[in-house]
C-alpha cells in the first residue's frame, strides 16, 4: 500500500475500522458486531480486511462462523480498546468536566450477599446525588462478575476477593471481622472463648465448596491440623442463618451480614484471630476504560461509611 493511500486510510476511515474491529471482537462474530453497529455483515468483513491490509497483520482466524483473535489480534483489542470506549464516551467526559453529568447509566456485578448487606446505602446516596443516572445491578456469583468484567457487560463488580487474576484490579475498601454463629442452645453457645478445636466435632454450614469462604475455612483448618466437618453446602447468607438458627449446625460468617434481629437470635463469636478480616471493594478489569457515571460510583465509596466490624 503506498504512502498516500495509508495517509488518506488513517485520516478517514481508522476510528471507523477499529470500532468494528473492537466490536468484533468483544462478542467473538461479525454478525454480532454488525448487529451492534447497525450496519451489515459485509460492511464489518469489509472493515476489518481494510485494517489487516494496513497493519499487514492477521487479527483473526476463523474456523466458519466462529472467530478467534491471533496474537497480533489481541495486542491491538489492547490498544484500541480504551481509544474507541474513550472516543464514544468524550460526550459523558465532557459533561463531566462541565459539571453537568445528570444522565446515562452504570452496570455493576454482585453477589446476592453484596447486594444485600453492602450496596442498599451505597445506592440509596448514589441516587440522591445522581437521580439522572440509571443503575443496572447483576446478581451473579464471584466468578460470573469476573465474566462480564472480562466482556465488558458491566462497568465494575463490588465483592470481595482472595486471589485476583492478573488481568483484574481488585481494591479493598471495605472490612469486617470473621464470627462463629450458633443457636442458642448449641453446647458452644456458653463458652466466651472458643477455638478450633472446640469448633472441629461439630458440622458446620458452609457456602459451596467453589465459593472463598468454603476454600477458606478449609485452609485454616488445615494449617491447624484439625478436622472438620461440613453437613451442609448452602448458598447465601441469610439461608445460612436462618439454618443455624433452627439449629441444624453451626457456621463462620462475616460480620456485615449480621443484622441486631440476628444477634438477638443468635450467638455470635468473634474469630479473627483464627481467621483473616474479609475484605470487599472494587473489581474492574485491567485496560478497561471506566465510564465517568462508574468513577462517581467508585468515589462515592467510603471506607467510613460502615466502618471495621
Amino acid at each position: 500500500m503506498d504512502t498516500t493511500r495509508r495517509k488518506r486510510l488513517y485520516k478517514g476511515n481508522l476510528l471507523k475500522h477499529l470500532r468494528a474491529f473492537c466490536e468484533t471482537a468483544r462478542m467473538g462474530s461479525v454478525s454480532g458486531a454488525a448487529e451492534r453497529l447497525y450496519l451489515s455483515q459485509p460492511s464489518i468483513s469489509q472493515q476489518i480486511r481494510a485494517l489487516e491490509e494496513e497493519l499487514d497483520q492477521t487479527l483473526f482466524e476463523r474456523h466458519g462462523p466462529k472467530i478467534t483473535l491471533t496474537h497480533a489480534g489481541k495486542t491491538l483489542l489492547e490498544l484500541a480498546r480504551p481509544l474507541v470506549d474513550g472516543l464514544d464516551a468524550l460526550p459523558d467526559d465532557f459533561s463531566r468536566q462541565m459539571g453537568s453529568l445528570d444522565s446515562g447509566e452504570v452496570h455493576i456485578a454482585a453477589g446476592e450477599s453484596t447486594i444485600l448487606h453492602i450496596l442498599p446505602s451505597l445506592l440509596s446516596r448514589f441516587r440522591r446525588l445522581h437521580p439522572g443516572i440509571h443503575v443496572h445491578l447483576h446478581n451473579v456469583t464471584g466468578q460470573g462478575g469476573l465474566e462480564m468484567l472480562r466482556n465488558d457487560e458491566v462497568d465494575l463488580a463490588v465483592g470481595s476477593m482472595i486471589d485476583v487474576p492478573a488481568d483484574i484490579r481488585y481494591r479493598a475498601v471495605y472490612s469486617f471481622n470473621p464470627v462463629l454463629i450458633m443457636n442458642r442452645d448449641h453446647p458452644l453457645a456458653r463458652r466466651r472463648e472458643i477455638s478450633l478445636e472446640d469448633i472441629s466435632p461439630y458440622g458446620l454450614i458452609l457456602p459451596p465448596r467453589r465459593l472463598t469462604t468454603f476454600r477458606l475455612v478449609e485452609l485454616i483448618f488445615q494449617q491447624h491440623n484439625l478436622p472438620y466437618r461440613v453437613t451442609l453446602e448452602i448458598g447465601g447468607w441469610e439461608v445460612i442463618k436462618r439454618y443455624v438458627a433452627l439449629g441444624m449446625g453451626i457456621s463462620i460468617v462475616t460480620s456485615i451480614c449480621l443484622t441486631d434481629a440476628d444477634r438477638n437470635q443468635l450467638v455470635t463469636r468473634d474469630m479473627s484471630h483464627y481467621f483473616p478480616k474479609r475484605s470487599y471493594g472494587v473489581v474492574l478489569r485491567r485496560g478497561a476504560y471506566l465510564s465517568p457515571q462508574a468513577q462517581r460510583f467508585i468515589d462515592l465509596m467510603n471506607p467510613d461509611l460502615f466502618g471495621e466490624k
